[in-house]
């Protein structure tokens, strides 16, 4: 099939691509930067340099290249530092969820595009309570902070509009990533003992190896009802045990402890918040619909992969 990637430069597109090119697809590939369009072509696709918020640009894009399915994976999620602010930090990153979603759907009106591919988040999250793992009917049902509205807003706009407005709109939630091309930043806070475990670290996370997630995001391509999708690998787990096992496996020193309110106080209150109410996804959905298997099923085997990678 024709397919029309955005933000193919990115942590997960550099491993789409390539595999969507292996499957077969014709693929038009878009980056913001210049300097990456020879990346795109070295992967045999055809490099595309595009503002995803530049609406008529988008629109003749991909009226040109006519494909039959859109991937939606534009983000400007790099050199992330701190989350006291998630709002400010995610401000492009949120202009593309809501106005970037507008243009493709808008353009995917125009090309005669049915099935929509968007971008979504299952890490964790400020939820209200912990409780159960979610599924594909949970809402985001975050806690409202201050600094981070406009964040769970973009999400649920997503979450809403690219089902409801495409013919086939497919909304994948992404766990956290972590592995190959996805920056070292957590890896070498955790080496500074730069992270602590707050608040008792009950908070759950789930993550998703990258490659495991552009497997996953491939195959919607090709197969899976309209809807949402948590693709997350198959062992959520709260702080308190992940993120001591992740310094063992970096030859860190084990991260130290925090109190909640020493946390809000240095971190600001998102963190908190993710370190203790979150409450992880279920991924059975994908497995069932779109024969999600992931290679690494859980965070062990795949943190230890990717650092002695």
């Amino acid at each position: 099939m024709r397919v029309f990637v955005t933000g193919a430069t990115g942590a997960l597109g550099g491993h789409l691509v390539p595999r969507l090119v292996a499957a077969g697809h014709e693929v038009t590939a878009s980056t913001r930067t210049p300097g990456k369009a020879g990346r795109l072509r070295a992967a045999g696709a055809e490099p595309v340099v595009l503002d995803g918020l530049d609406r008529e640009a988008v629109i003749a894009a991909v009226r040109a290249a006519a494909p039959e399915v859109i991937v939606h994976e534009m983000t400007a999620l790099a050199g992330m530092k701190s989350l006291r602010n998630p709002d400010k930090l995610f401000a492009t990153t949120n202009a593309l969820r809501t106005r970037g979603t507008g243009n493709l759907l808008a353009a995917a009106a125009e090309a005669g595009t049915r099935r929509v591919i968007a971008q979504s988040y299952a890490g964790a999250g400020p939820d209200e309570r912990p409780g159960p793992l979610k599924t594909e009917q949970d809402q985001q049902a975050w806690r409202s902070i201050p600094s981070a509205v406009q964040g769970p807003a973009a999400i649920a706009q997503v979450e809403a509009t690219v089902p409801a407005e495409a013919p086939e709109g497919l909304v994948l939630r992404y766990g956290v990533f972590y592995g190959p091309g996805t920056g070292d930043f957590m890896v070498e806070a955790v080496r500074k003992r730069m992270v602590p475990v707050v608040g008792g670290g009950t908070g759950v996370w789930s993550f998703v190896e990258i490659t495991d997630a552009a497997a996953a995001t491939a195959a919607a391509v090709e197969t899976g009802e309209p809807g949402l999708y948590n693709v997350v690998d198959d062992d959520p787990a709260p702080v308190a045990e992940w993120l001591p096992y992740l310094a063992e496996v970096a030859g860190a020193k084990p991260p130290r402890r925090m109190p909640a309110w020493l946390g809000r106080l240095l971190a600001g209150e998102f963190v908190v918040a993710q370190m203790t109410s979150s409450r992880g996804y279920t991924n059975e959905k994908a497995k069932k619909e779109l024969g999600f298997q992931p290679r690494y099923g859980s965070w062990r085997e795949g943190f230890r992969a990717w650092i002695s990678g």
